[in-house]
């Protein structure tokens, strides 16, 4: 009985959203004919500029209900499309200018369109000084359950990647890796469009790297998410949304870099007639091969004596990649839409190198001195295809929705040891490969119904189901047979099915003039079933979890105040628990924790934001428990091999603070600063293990922009985070400072622009610590860091077109994704094949 009660949840979820929706689904063979359109264009009458983000509100004609609007482009334009036949009243209003309101606007059978042509708004003198408030607003917005970041005006990242975008989001930490923390927890999830993407699977810091920085729009940073999202990711959500537009007719863009660490190129076209669209997105980049200097030093006690492992090497890195996706929409009327979306990836990561080691003993009285000599190869390759159709009502924010998403993922990794020494007895050649291969099906309906203008519901019910494969094999070589050999010790065949159900169920009430409410709950069933092939062992694991969450905020003109609490859980990935031996030190070996058990957090937020002459301050508290706080756990046994694996380690407390401020200080000249402060307090629960660190962690960056006459723009970038602690010690920090010029050139359809990073610094190190009872164990990394670029961007045909949202509604939220291992180097291959 117990497997079916997911099944009754998410039939019983679905049996209620589709009785709810079945009153109007009749509707769809019943559409009015013929719908229309209002554009026009905004502009300041003493200037003669166009007008970005002023608000366009229609209603029926003598009314005082908003029945449907839009908000202007940069170019000053909007256009409200699906209008049905009737009278309105248009009002098109923005703070420091007077409302202006057409009148009588007439949509018949005869003439279903309206142009309004140009319209100047006059300056109001009153609030002449609070016209910056909504353009700072226009970059960081905060919203009752997030904070937005508009990436696509930042002239710094052009030719970069994702990394360099997430950098600069309030809240975000990004190392070297491209590991991703929030108010420093690294328990987060990635979503793409709002919806999973399979290119986060497998490992997040090399998905970010390959994804280029001119396709992003914007970043929205979630610290409270609702229940309609996935109950995982402790730390928060991140959803990057890419550049998708609208056209009648076509437009694109074409972007390309070259610099002395990494080249990219990508193409973005765009296109539309009448009900049916397309778009498509390519890119390519390639990282020049550049050579890395590591040690690795380790000093433990055995019998009383001190034990030394010193190793120093060099390892020559070099990627190459690319990233396409192709989407289609069809409406088929007013209220019924399809939408179908393809991507397809893949990169590779290849890796060259050598280790000298010491390995000095005074129990055994052994000098061990060799040289290990690292070939390694990694390539990562998926696809996600998603189709989602919505069904929206004449009843304003009513809305149906059915989704379906496939991913797919491989994963190949193949290294090749060589170990030589004076001494026969440490000589060797290993080979060692790991196959992976995930698939994720998903199927999720949501419903929205709305029993007033401030009460309204969302129902939804989903299902994933994942499949992933992990086929490890150690080849040793035989000089006596003259060939390699299988090590069926350390071969095998991981077989990991996990199936998630969930329902959810939310409310937002709008309490007055002033106050609101978003209050819900999510319920979700897991169930895990696992098998090795080769020795025929198993195991499974079955839990639910019912998530909380509820915000409530209060408004005060231009400031806001939000209380919220929500519970999350983080089930492991396949990083995780993997059993895969990592062993191409045999020194220094890692592999995952099939029986771990998911992370569990409780987190009360208290949050303020003032928009206010030309200012914004944006500030917040929060305190965050997590039990079974999933680390790993790093041990050296008795033949001096550093064994590192995960493990349900403790509890970890966080207190922080977060402010975040942007304001001007001439009309060309903007400042923005951020700072997060936050506690570190862990300790192990595990009886064996007396382990226990805190301290005070912080991120600070500030950002300087200049948007001169005559097409000129500048921007300042500089970021310092502090060392990231663990339960054993603590991680590198980081720090860098750039630098972006740009020039819009071919009567602004294109630019010319210039990126600096970290002048000063030709080579940055990167040194982690970690401590035990009996053993010191230090790393270090240091790469060439300084670089210097050029981009180039230009964007062809008709540009007047209007973003409509086409997200998916699929959003798979439920697993602790994995972090890049330091500086990239072979020390993780095998353990990436993770979900």
């Amino acid at each position: 009985m117990k497997n079916q009660r997911p099944f009754a949840i998410t039939f019983l979820t679905l049996l209620f959203a589709l009785s709810l929706h079945s009153q109007n689904f009749g509707n769809l063979n019943r559409q009015p004919g013929i719908t229309g359109k209002i554009d026009g264009f905004v502009m300041d009458s003493i200037s003669g500029e166009p007008i970005e983000f002023a608000t366009v509100a229609l209603r029926h004609q003598d009314t005082d209900t908003d029945i449907d609007g839009s908000i202007t482009s940069s170019k000053g334009q909007f256009k409200i499309i699906e209008v049905k036949q009737g009278s309105y009243d248009l009002y098109i209003s923005f703070i420091g200018y007077r409302t202006y309101k057409i009148s009588a606007i007439k949509l018949t059978p005869e003439k279903p369109d309206w142009d309004c042509g140009t319209i100047t708004l006059q300056p109001d003198e009153v609030l002449l000084e609070q016209v910056e408030v909504i353009g700072q607003a226009a970059l960081v917005e905060n919203k009752i359950d997030r904070i937005v970041y508009n990436a696509d005006k930042d002239v710094s990242t052009i030719g970069g990647d994702a990394t360099d975008v997430l950098r600069k989001v309030p809240m975000l930490s990004v190392d070297l890796d491209g590991n991703v923390s929030l108010r420093g927890s690294s328990n987060i999830k990635i979503l793409l469009n709002g919806k999973p993407s399979g290119m986060f699977s497998n490992n997040v810091a090399d998905a970010l790297k390959m994804f280029p920085a001119d396709q992003i729009k914007s970043v929205e940073v979630i610290t409270t998410p609702g229940a309609k999202y996935d109950a995982e990711g402790t730390g928060g959500i991140i959803n990057i949304n890419t550049k998708k537009s609208e056209v009648q007719g076509y437009s694109g863009s074409f972007t390309g870099a070259v610099g002395t660490r990494q080249n990219r190129a990508s193409l973005n076209v765009n296109a539309a007639k009448g009900r049916f669209g397309m778009n498509g997105a390519g890119n390519v980049f390639y990282s020049w091969p550049q050579d890395a200097e590591n040690s690795f030093y380790r000093e433990d006690q055995v019998g009383g004596q001190q034990r030394i492992l010193d190793q120093k090497g060099i390892t020559n890195n070099s990627r190459i990649g690319f990233w396409g996706q192709a989407g289609a929409f069809y409406d088929f009327n007013a209220y019924n839409s399809i939408n179908s979306s393809f991507n397809l990836r893949g990169h590779s990561f290849d890796r060259d190198g050598f280790q000298d080691a010491l390995l000095s003993d005074p129990v055994l009285n052994l000098n061990q001195i060799y040289r290990r000599n690292n070939i390694a190869n990694t390539l990562r390759s998926g696809y996600d295809w998603t189709t989602d159709y919505r069904k929206t009502y004449k009843t304003p924010q009513k809305e149906f929705s059915i989704a379906f998403q496939l991913s797919g993922n491989a994963s190949n990794d193949e290294t090749v040891i060589s170990q030589i020494s004076e001494d026969p007895g440490l000589v060797y050649d290993e080979r060692n490969f790991n196959d992976g291969d995930n698939l994720e099906s998903t199927l999720q309906v949501d419903y929205t119904h709305p029993f007033s203008k401030k009460l309204k519901m969302e129902i939804g019910a989903k299902t994933v189901i994942r499949n992933i494969k992990s086929d490890y094999t150690h080849d040793l070589y035989d000089p006596d047979l003259g060939r390699f050999q299988e090590d069926v010790f350390r071969s095998n065949l991981f077989n990991y099915d996990q199936n998630v159900y969930a329902g959810y169920m939310s409310f937002t009430l709008g309490l007055g003039e002033h106050y609101s409410l978003i209050a819900g709950g999510r319920f979700e069933q897991t169930n895990i079933q696992g098998d090795f092939q080769a020795r025929e062992s198993s195991f499974s694991n079955d839990y639910g979890n019912f998530v909380p969450s509820i915000i409530v905020s209060r408004k005060f003109g231009f400031n806001t105040l939000k209380a919220s609490y929500v519970k999350r859980i983080q089930r492991p990935s396949l990083f995780y628990i993997n059993p895969y031996i990592n062993s191409d030190d045999r020194f220094n070996i890692s592999f995952g924790n099939p029986g771990l058990a998911p992370e569990i957090s409780n987190q009360f937020d208290l949050g303020y934001t003032s928009f206010k002459r030309g200012t914004v301050i944006a500030a917040s508290i929060y305190y965050r428990r997590t039990t079974d706080v999933i680390q790993s756990l790093l041990d050296v046994n008795e033949d001096g091999v550093s064994i590192t694996s995960y493990q349900n380690i403790g509890i970890n407390d966080a207190v922080g603070a977060n402010v975040f401020t942007s304001f001007s200080i001439k009309q060309f000249w903007t400042l923005r600063a951020n700072v997060d402060i936050y506690s570190f307090e862990a300790k192990s629960t595990q009886p064996n293990l007396n382990l226990r660190n805190d301290g005070v962690q912080y991120r600070i960056f500030m950002n300087s922009s200049f948007d001169f006459k005559k097409g000129f723009q500048a921007d300042l970038f500089g970021i310092f985070n502090s060392p990231r602690l663990t339960l054993q010690g603590k991680n590198p920090s980081f720090s860098m400072f750039s630098l972006g010029l740009k020039k819009e050139i071919l009567q602004e359809r294109g630019s010319l622009g210039l990126t600096v990073i970290d002048p000063f610094n030709p080579t940055k190190s990167f040194k982690s610590e970690l401590r035990g009872d009996d053993f010191y164990q230090t790393t270090n990394f240091e790469i060439p860091f300084r670089s210097f670029g050029i981009n180039f961007s230009y964007r062809f045909g008709k540009l007047d077109f209007q973003t409509r949202q086409r997200r998916s509604k699929i959003q798979n939220t439920d697993l602790k994704q994995g972090e890049s291992n330091q500086g990239g180097d072979s020390g993780g291959t095998g353990g990436n094949n993770r979900n």
